[in-house]
Formats: structure tokens, C-alpha cells, sequence
């Protein structure tokens, strides 16, 4: 029965549960963050000071004039209508033209210059958003969900946005007509202006009472969104392997858990914030009665005229209008704040690039690689690599193998500087790596991975992402290098071929021919695969193993495979097993050895012959 009377309160509960949970903390850090939050965002508006500087002064002359316009009919009825002297009304009416059109005008500009100051400052914002995610390591990336981050980008820039397009104008416009009117009603009588004033305390006890509320529940409404999103988006990133494995109905309910949680939080945000005009709408009622009934007994005693009184009673609305406005913004403001503290906190992340400023460029490399005692961990207790030493001389080609988690990936992430050793150093042609800067030394080598990403674009433009400043030629003689020019040339518009996001419309194989033209042509001195021929027919495999052949000619090239009958020419083979390098050679080297290497090779020998 309980349930039937009260549908939603399941909802409270777990909600309340929710609330609770961030409030050890979320509460403390939104208090202090909430000056230091709308001090950055000023510091993005103050770039445009002059459009300010005149949308503040349309504002003072907009809230002048609107106090203005019941003040002289209040005046008229008082000096002219109730002398009988109809003679001036068309004065007076000339006034109140004046005065509305030119309030009218003022609100418009102050609202047309306000919308393009807002516009630029959240443009400004985004891009340094959007900057700054480009510059964070891939450690940050590693533990945050694309889409929650896609989030910040989007939804709390959009909420921004919209604050600043309308919240601010009618904040500023509120504070001066409260001014203004109380100046005015205090001028024309003391008295009734503090008996109007009495709903002010009722108005101030229903505002702490809601926004005590709305502000945690904007917040976490917020953060539910970031979630969601991030579903959303790992969702339609994982289609084919959610599809291969039937768990559509899995992922649906997952993804109704994380909309329900969302909508509970909305639900209950819009519901309590929806108090505030049904609240001010009361007391306004209610102080205009006040003002009716208690003004007519003082006109009756000639305390106040009739014109006192149709003053007031505009002016008590216009009052409690701007503490409406103000109250209904306040929430506004709140989730404002709350999405611009979210973007202000990744722009505080630290970035790659501030700890290399002091660092050197990596200038000519020859592609002398050494690890010395390299060990790394990705933050447990157990290290993903101990102890790694070895020597990779210029235009060698280093193979790296073994089991799955032993460490190969991680190693070559230690190379690029994606990541940093704990302990031991990696030196690039003597000089340690950390003393370079990490742009620099990327730019001296390039990668052929084994999920070779292609951005929307052309074919033409997927190849030109190796160097920016190659010619057409130039792109074509890559392709042609990494045996990719017969395929691009088969389609009907060649080189100009769009491909769709995410590479979508060509094989695998070809994805991986784009991928070594690319390399090519950025000319590399060490050379980086990272299971280059994995999931590849035969054919395609030889086509690959071509291009990949001219591609490490005189570079220093690491390559991890699987397939170990395609690194038997290498100069030397590092295998890893659970972190540890435990043997170190040449193929043959290794095989007459029989060790963990060649129980490897006899396992994929009987599993093809299987």
C-alpha cells in the first residue's frame, strides 16, 4: 500500500544513499572550488572587457528605465489624472514611449553583445579543453572512460555556454532592479516599504531549503551524465564483439541501470528546483495584497496618494521578480559551476609537456638503443618488468617475444616515453631518453601496430599524417614503397578515396599497408611493430612482409610477433616471460639452447601442423 501512495520513494531512498556517498567528497571540495571555479571562468570573460564593460552599462540603463516607467505613470496619476487635467497626458505618454523603446533596445544589444562575449569566452574554454587532452599522458587516459571525458567536453561546455548566454545578463539585471527599486519604494514611503519586505525572510527560509538541496543533486546529475556517456560511447566502440558474443540484452540493461540512475537524479533536481517559481509566485501574490490592502488604509488617511500606490504595487513585483529570476538562476549557476569545475580539473592535470620544456631535442639519431636495468610497474605491487638490460645497435632488428603479459607492449611504451621507468634508464644513442623531449624523440621514430588506426578522411590524408609537409608525390612514392599504391589505384577516385570513421570500408591487410606508407613516409630512425602481421591472410602477409622489409632497411627496428617464423632473421631475439628477460640471442642461437625460446617454436610448429 505504501508503494502505491508513494511511487517515487524507492527512489528517495536510493538516491539519499547516492547523495551520501559524495558527500564526504564532493561537499568540502565544491565549497572551496566554487571561488576559485568562477574566478577562471571571469579570467576567460575579462578577455572581452570592453564588450562587457558595454553590456554592464546597458544593463544599468535597461534596469533605470524599467524603474522609470511605473514611476511616471504612478506620477501622472497622481499630478494628472486626478487633477482632471487630461491636457498633459500626451506628454506623458510621448515619455513612456521613449522609455519603453529605448528599454527594449538596451535589453537587445545587452543580450546580442552578451551572446557573442559568452560564444567566444566557451570557445576559448573548449579549446584549451581540447588542447591540454592532447598533451596529458597516456597514464591519464588509461584510467578515465572516453566517453566520461567526451562529457566534459560537450555537456559541461554546453552548460557553461548556456549560463553565460543568458544566467549572467539576468543576475547583473536583477542585483541592480533590487537595488533600484528598494532606493525608490524607501524614497516614497518608509513605512510601506517595510511592511512589503516581510516576505523577504519566507522568501530567503524556501531558497536555503531548496538549494541546500538542488546543489548536490546538479552535481551528481552531472557526474551520472559523464557516466552514461561513457557507456554510451565503450557501447558503440565494442559493437562487433558485443554482437559476436550475443550480450546485447546484457549491455541494454546495463545501459537502463545507468539512464535510471540518471533519471533519478534529474528527476528529483527539476522536481525541488521547480519549487522556487511556484514558491516565489505565492509570496509575490501575496505581497501585492499586502501592498493593495495596507496601502489603501494609509491613502485613506491621507498618508500616501493613490499614484504611491500603483507604484508600489508595480515595483513589488518588480522586486520580487529578480529574486524569482535570481532564485531560478541560482540553480543554473550551480550546475554551470559544477560542469565548469569538471573541465577546470582536467585542464589541471598535469601535462607531458611542462616537465620537458628544460629538456633537449633529440636532434639526428643513429638508433643506439640500451635499457640498463630497467624495471616498471603500472602502480600495484607487482612489477610488469624487472631488471630489463640489453643493447640494440644502430640499423639492428630486435625481435620480442613471449607469452601474453610478459611484458612486450610495455616495454616498447617505455621506449617512446609513454611511460616512465621506475627504476634504470633507456638511452637513445648515449644520452638518456628522460633528458629529451618526448615530441622530440617521437619524432624521430614511428610505429606499425597491430590495430592500425585510420582517421575520416582520404586516403591521401591518412598516408600524409607521417609528415604533414609531404608532397602528393611524396605519398604516392610511400605507397607505392609499402606496396599499397595497387589497391588505392583500383578504387575509382584513387587517392582521394574517402574512408570511412574508424577505418571502416577496407580489409585489415590494406589498413596495415596504409599504415607501413605512413611510416615510410616519415622516414624514421627506430622503427617500432607491434604485431604487424597478426589476423592477415597469406597473401596479404607477403605484401606486408615486402613493404615491412624496405621499411626497417638501415633503421633500427623493434618488432613483436607472435608468428616466430617471422623473426628468424632478426639480429637478435629478446624473450620475456612474467616481466623478466630470460634469454637473450639469435635465432639459431637460441634454438641450440633449448630453452623457454625453443619450446616456443616447437609449440607453433605442432600447432600448424594440427
Amino acid at each position: 500500500m505504501g508503494q502505491l501512495t508513494d511511487p517515487f520513494r524507492q527512489e528517495r531512498i536510493d538516491l539519499d544513499q547516492e547523495m551520501e556517498n559524495d558527500a564526504d567528497v564532493g561537499q568540502v571540495k565544491r565549497a572551496e572550488d566554487w571561488k576559485g571555479t568562477i574566478r577562471r571562468v571571469w579570467a576567460y570573460l575579462s578577455e572581452g572587457k570592453r564588450a562587457l564593460y558595454f553590456v554592464i552599462v546597458m544593463i544599468m540603463a535597461s534596469s533605470a528605465l524599467a524603474l522609470a516607467g511605473p514611476f511616471v505613470v504612478g506620477m501622472t496619476i497622481d499630478n494628472v489624472v486626478y487633477d482632471g487635467d487630461m491636457s498633459g497626458l500626451v506628454p506623458v505618454l510621448v515619455l513612456l514611449s521613449v522609455i519603453y523603446l529605448f528599454h527594449s533596445l538596451s535589453v537587445f544589444l545587452q543580450h546580442f553583445v552578451m551572446v557573442k562575449v559568452a560564444q567566444k569566452t566557451v570557445y576559448r574554454m573548449r579549446t584549451d579543453l581540447f588542447a591540454h587532452l592532447h598533451k596529458l599522458p597516456l597514464t591519464f587516459f588509461d584510467r578515465r572512460r572516453h566517453g566520461e571525458l567526451m562529457s566534459r567536453v560537450t555537456n559541461d561546455m554546453d552548460n557553461v555556454s548556456n549560463t553565460l548566454n543568458s544566467s549572467v545578463i539576468q543576475i547583473f539585471a536583477s542585483v541592480l532592479t533590487l537595488s533600484g527599486t528598494l532606493i525608490v519604494m524607501l524614497y516614497l514611503s518608509p513605512l510601506l516599504t517595510a511592511i512589503s519586505l516581510v516576505i523577504v525572510p519566507m522568501m530567503y527560509i524556501g531558497m536555503k531549503w531548496i538549494t541546500k538541496r538542488t546543489g548536490k543533486l546538479f552535481k551528481l546529475q552531472q557526474r551520472n551524465l559523464g557516466e552514461l556517456n561513457g557507456y554510451i560511447q565503450e557501447s558503440m566502440s565494442g559493437q562487433k564483439m558485443i554482437k559476436s558474443f550475443s550480450q546485447e540484452e546484457q549491455v541494454t540493461r546495463g545501459f537502463m541501470a545507468r539512464n535510471r540512475t540518471l533519471r533519478h537524479a534529474g528527476f528529483w533536481a527539476q522536481t525541488i528546483s521547480g519549487f522556487i517559481p511556484k514558491l516565489m509566485n505565492m509570496l509575490n501574490n501575496f505581497s501585492f495584497a499586502i501592498v493593495a490592502g495596507v496601502g489603501g488604509i494609509l491613502a485613506l488617511q491621507n498618508m500616501i496618494t493613490i499614484g504611491v500606490i500603483v507604484i508600489f504595487a508595480e515595483y513589488i513585483r518588480q522586486f520580487t521578480r529578480p529574486l524569482n529570476d535570481l532564485a531560478n538562476q541560482f540553480n543554473t549557476v550551480l550546475s554551470a559551476i559544477a560542469g565548469a569545475e569538471r573541465v577546470f580539473k582536467i585542464m589541471d592535470e598535469e601535462d607531458e609537456v611542462s616537465d620537458d620544456r628544460d629538456k633537449q631535442t633529440a636532434g639526428e639519431i643513429r638508433g643506439e638503443v640500451t635499457f640498463e636495468s630497467v624495471s616498471f610497474e603500472y602502480g600495484d605491487d607487482e612489477d610488469t618488468l624487472q631488471d630489463i638490460t640489453f643493447t640494440a645497435q644502430p640499423g639492428e632488428t630486435v625481435a620480442i617475444v613471449g607469452p601474453t603479459g610478459a611484458g612486450k607492449t610495455t616495454l616498447i611504451s617505455l621506449l617512446s616515453r609513454f611511460y616512465s621507468p621506475v627504476k634504470g634508464r633507456i638511452l637513445v644513442d648515449g644520452r638518456d631518453v628522460d633528458t629529451i623531449r618526448k615530441e622530440s624523440l617521437r619524432e624521430e621514430m614511428a610505429f606499425v601496430l597491430q590495430d592500425s588506426f585510420l582517421f575520416e578522411g582520404t586516403i591521401m590524408e591518412n598516408i600524409r599524417y607521417g609528415e604533414l609537409d609531404a608532397t602528393d608525390q611524396d605519398v604516392v612514392q610511400a605507397a607505392k614503397a609499402a606496396n599499397a599504391d595497387g589497391f588505392i589505384t583500383a578504387f575509382p577516385d584513387g587517392y582521394e578515396t574517402m574512408i570511412a570513421p574508424d577505418g571502416g570500408g577496407i580489409s585489415q591487410g590494406q589498413k596495415q599497408l596504409l599504415s607501413i606508407a605512413r611510416a615510410l613516409l616519415r622516414d624514421p630512425a627506430i622503427l617500432i611493430l607491434d604485431e604487424a602481421t597478426s589476423s592477415i591472410d597469406t597473401v596479404t602477409e607477403i605484401h606486408i612482409q615486402e613493404a615491412l622489409g624496405r621499411l626497417m632497411e638501415g633503421r633500427t627496428s623493434f618488432v613483436i610477433a607472435h608468428r616466430l617464423n617471422t623473426i628468424r632473421q632478426a639480429d637478435q631475439i629478446l624473450v620475456l616471460n612474467e616481466g623478466s628477460l630470460i634469454e637473450q640471442g639469435s635465432h639459431q642461437m637460441l634454438l641450440r639452447q633449448d630453452g623457454f625460446y625453443a619450446d616456443l617454436v616447437r609449440a607453433q610448429r605442432e600447432k600448424q601442423i594440427v
